[in-house]
This record gives structure tokens, C-alpha cells and sequence, in this order.
């Protein structure tokens, strides 16, 4: 890297690529630090939705995660005895995105994607086989990371303007700006299983989910030849009972009974200690925790990984913004106002689903038995449980809904455009101002004193609609596709996005973006 980073970033997994992805997209220049030189090999995350995937898509990967992932048929939930209880379908795509609602992978393949599609980024350099050491800030708001080459012992220091904590629940960042986790009350150990076979094992395919208070599992297929199985341990248990797959065959049978062990292939067989903790603080001036450094899920929802990779896509257009001088210093005061109530929100979700699939002990698998069946007649949670939408943000000024504005703080739709590309991919991570209504030559020179695009929602029936279902004739959609406000006066929103945008510094690409870096920055 031929100048000083503007953006350091402690941690290579698929939140601090992201990250890093983003912002050289911007065109600011990064330095990636991690401890290991290629991509950590052991299977975690499996599965992320359609809202993730819009984020695949801005770093330019969608295409090729498709050809390495599984859309999923949904999900089951059976009893010990491996009956159906009941169903939620959410195969297809989500007409609101245009990715598929739910889709199965194998992280280390993702995250190969993820960090080749990184190398091929401008203005980011990769170090790994690092340790950082110590987090501290320095003079003139920038702020110092030291770190240590594993193989020379040597010691450097990274002087950078931000800092991204991406390093995981141990982190080191966190513990540098004295954060510390908020444990929501959630603990169980599991034994996580991943099998290879040529085997077609001739079940459903999507998640199926034991609840069982003894022995609750889940079981999912992943790829063309790979499925994954987890199930919870009981005390006196420990992964090392369950090393080989004649150990873990009487756990597998009720999916493999037409298979011999033989057939299988063991991957990996790893003991994990589910948690819900979220950070009580995720920023600390210049330096921020995403991630798993901010936030820990259970899995029974699969939005461990993604929740990461949206921390990513909320802070990332901000920091441009600020480096740019497009946006003042105060827009960083929205990403933890933002994601932190998203994050818990998703966290305590996650901590319920679990609680209601495996507590209560015999009297709690009797009243799952008589429940669950019957959950598709409670109103609207059917449709909620389907949905892969997640809840709206919501964080003054960056989210200014007024009492009637019902799109404010959620996803924009992402339709096929005129000119065949989708809305995301036209706006290139621009501010929109989304509208079939004419605006006048004040409004226009406002909108591209500040770079925001306008897009002619009448030329797009989804988008038209969109805002007649919301009794909006005009929203301003922001860089990471969340609506900042919507309404029926054009010009007015005009008006917002110039009072946050500055004049002649709008969030522009790498190509003409003013760049340059000085010490004292």
C-alpha cells in the first residue's frame, strides 16, 4: 500500500471482508489484519436470506455464490419421534429483493468468494499470520494498531483514521475501548456434525428441527453432497463421545437408516456453547466493534453470520461519507443507534426460538405437541414466521419517520430496471430519490449538487407500487438501500437530503473521489 491506511480492520471473516469490500468500493484504502493467512477451513455458518444476499450482490459476488449454494425449502418442526408438527415454506424467491428468501452454503466456500473478490479491490492490503496487540488512540483522531508477525515476532504499528473491530467474541478491539458483553440469558452446549456422502438421503429439503426438551437436533442439507446435524448435549457429554461415525450413528439414523457407515464421510464434528450477548457499547470515538465482537446468536434462526455483514453495510457508506466530507462526523453516531437495537432485537428472537424447541422438559414436549400444530391459525404469524424481512431500523436523523411514514427504516424493493440491471446495482451505493414525480430545476440541481440519483418509479410498475401500498409518492432511499424518509412532497425530501448531504460532496465512487490522506487528517 503505497500511503497510509484510512480504515484498519482487525479481523478476515466474512464481516471484516465485507467491510473491507465496501470501502474500497468507495475507494478508501484499508488495512485487513488477521491471524491466519487463508480462510479459516472449518464449516460454521450455513445459512443466510435474501437480505444478505442483496449485500452478495453490492460486493459483486451474487452469481457466483449462487453456483455454491442451496436454496432451502423452509423449515419443519417434528417431535422426538420425527413427526411433523408443522411447516413454514419460504422456497422461491422474495420478490421484494430478487434473491432466493432462504439459501444453505458451506462457509469456507462463501468466505474463499468473499476474500478472492476482496484481493481484486484497489487500496486494500491483506496481512495475515498477525496478532494485534494493543488498540489506543492518537493524536488528531486518528487512532493506532499495534501488531505482531507470528512467524518473525516482529512488532508493527498501523496508524489509521478508524478502526473496525471484526475479530470475533474474543476480541480484542472490544476489550481495547472497554466494552464488554450483556448476556441475555441463553447458554446450551451442541454438537455440531458435518457429513459428506454421495448419498441421496431422500428427505425434505429444508431444515428440520427436533424439538425435543432431551434431545432437541436440527438437520439440514447444505450442498449436493453435504448436510449438516447438530444436536444438543446432555450433561456428561462432550464432542469427544461422538469422534467417529459409528459413535454417532444411532444420532443419525432417523436420516441415514438406509445407509451404512461406511458411506459417510465424516468433516468435522465440533462441540459449541450456544450464546445470546450483545456489547453494551460498540463504538469507542474512532473505533468501531461489528460482528461477533458486538453481538452473539444462537443459530436457530440463521442470522449469526448475516447480522455481521449488515453491521458491515450500515457503517461502511457512513465512514465514506465522513472521510469524504459529504457527511458530518455525527452520521457515525447512527450506526450503533441503528444496529444495535436491530441486532438485539435479532438476538432475543433467536434466544425465544430456542427456548420454545427444547425447555420445559417432558410437560414442554407435550404442550410443543398440542401448539404446534395449530400455529398457522394464529393471525399474521404464519406469514411473519415465512417472511425473511427483517424488522425496521430506527435512529433519528438518518431514519426520520414521521407518524404515517410506513417506509421509513426498512429495505427499498429491488426490481429489474429498465436497463436490465436491478435497482441496487443502478444506484451503485448512491443516496436515491425514488419518485414518479416531476421535480422542479431547483429540486434537480439540489439532488445532483449532492450526487443523489432520481429514479422514475414510473418507468418500474414494483416500485410504483411500492409507494402506493405505502401512500407515499416519493422516498429517499440511502447508500445501504434503507429508506430514510418517505412522503407525498418531493420536495421537501429534497430539502432533507440536502441538509444531510453537503454540497458538492456526495458519496461518490473511487474513480472521482477526492482521497488523499494526511498525518494530521
Amino acid at each position: 500500500m503505497s500511503s497510509i491506511p484510512r480504515v484498519v480492520i482487525v479481523g478476515a471473516g466474512p464481516t471484516g471482508v465485507t467491510a473491507a469490500t465496501l470501502l474500497a468500493q468507495y475507494g478508501v484504502q484499508c488495512l485487513v489484519l488477521d491471524r491466519w493467512h487463508e480462510v479459516f477451513p472449518q464449516p460454521r455458518a450455513v445459512h443466510l436470506d435474501d437480505e444478505v444476499y442483496r449485500i452478495l450482490g453490492t460486493l459483486g459476488i451474487a452469481d457466483a455464490f449462487r453456483r455454491i449454494s442451496r436454496p432451502s425449502y423452509g423449515l419443519r418442526l417434528l417431535d422426538r419421534d420425527h413427526r411433523v408438527l408443522a411447516e413454514f415454506s419460504r422456497d422461491g424467491v422474495a420478490p421484494h429483493s430478487g434473491y432466493p428468501r432462504a439459501n444453505m452454503f458451506d462457509q469456507p466456500k462463501l468466505e474463499e468468494l468473499l476474500r478472492e473478490n476482496l484481493l481484486r479491490q484497489s487500496g486494500v492490503t491483506f496481512r495475515g499470520g498477525v496478532e494485534v496487540k494493543e488498540v489506543r488512540a492518537a493524536s488528531s483522531g486518528s487512532v493506532e494498531v499495534t501488531f505482531e508477525d507470528l512467524e518473525t515476532k516482529s512488532t508493527e504499528v498501523a496508524r489509521a483514521r478508524f478502526v473496525l473491530g471484526c475479530d470475533g467474541a474474543n476480541s480484542t478491539v472490544r476489550t481495547a475501548i472497554g466494552s464488554t458483553m450483556e448476556d441475555l440469558g441463553f447458554e446450551q452446549r451442541w454438537l455440531v456434525v458435518d457429513v459428506e456422502t454421495p448419498a441421496d438421503l431422500h428427505k425434505w429439503d429444508g431444515v428440520h428441527q427436533v424439538c425435543d426438551a432431551r434431545r432437541a437436533a436440527t438437520y439440514m442439507r447444505i450442498g449436493a453432497t453435504r448436510y449438516r446435524w447438530e444436536f444438543r448435549l446432555v450433561d456428561g457429554e462432550t464432542a469427544a463421545d461422538y469422534e467417529t461415525v459409528d459413535s454417532l450413528f444411532p444420532l443419525l439414523a432417523p436420516w441415514t437408516e438406509d445407509l451404512h457407515s461406511d458411506d459417510l464421510d465424516l468433516v468435522r464434528v465440533g462441540e459449541y456453547t450456544f450464546h445470546a450477548k450483545v456489547a453494551d457499547r460498540w463504538r469507542c470515538g474512532n473505533v468501531f466493534l461489528l460482528g461477533d465482537a458486538a453481538h452473539l446468536t444462537p443459530p436457530f434462526i440463521g442470522q449469526g453470520m448475516g447480522a455481521g455483514m449488515r453491521d458491515a453495510a450500515n457503517l461502511a457508506w457512513k465512514i465514506h461519507g465522513v472521510l469524504t466530507g459529504a457527511l458530518d462526523h455525527s452520521v457515525l453516531e447512527s450506526y450503533e443507534n441503528e444496529r444495535k437495537p436491530h441486532a438485539t432485537a435479532i438476538v432475543r428472537l433467536a434466544k425465544l426460538t430456542g427456548t420454545l424447541m427444547t425447555a420445559g422438559g417432558r410437560f414442554g414436549d407435550l404442550l410443543r405437541a398440542i401448539c404446534a400444530p395449530r400455529l398457522s391459525l394464529v393471525p399474521g404469524l404464519r406469514a411473519r414466521v415465512v417472511s425473511s424481512e427483517t424488522s425496521r431500523l430506527h435512529g433519528a436523523p438518518w431514519i426520520t419517520a414521521g407518524r404515517r411514514d410506513k417506509l421509513a427504516g426498512r429495505l427499498c424493493p429491488n426490481p429489474v430496471m429498465p436497463d436490465g440491471r436491478r435497482l441496487d446495482e443502478h444506484r451503485a451505493r448512491r443516496f436515491a430519490l425514488v419518485t414518479p414525480a416531476p421535480l422542479s430545476a431547483s429540486d434537480l440541481a439540489t439532488l445532483a449538487g449532492r450526487q443523489c440519483l432520481v429514479v422514475d418509479s414510473s418507468t418500474t410498475p414494483d416500485l410504483q407500487s411500492w409507494l402506493i401500498s405505502a401512500n407515499a409518492t416519493a422516498a429517499v432511499v440511502r447508500p445501504d438501500g434503507t429508506v430514510m424518509q418517505s412522503g407525498n412532497n418531493p420536495s421537501m425530501l429534497c430539502a432533507a437530503v440536502a441538509v444531510m448531504v453537503r454540497r458538492g460532496s456526495g458519496l461518490r465512487s473511487a474513480s472521482n473521489a477526492d482521497l488523499s490522506f494526511s498525518p494530521d487528517d
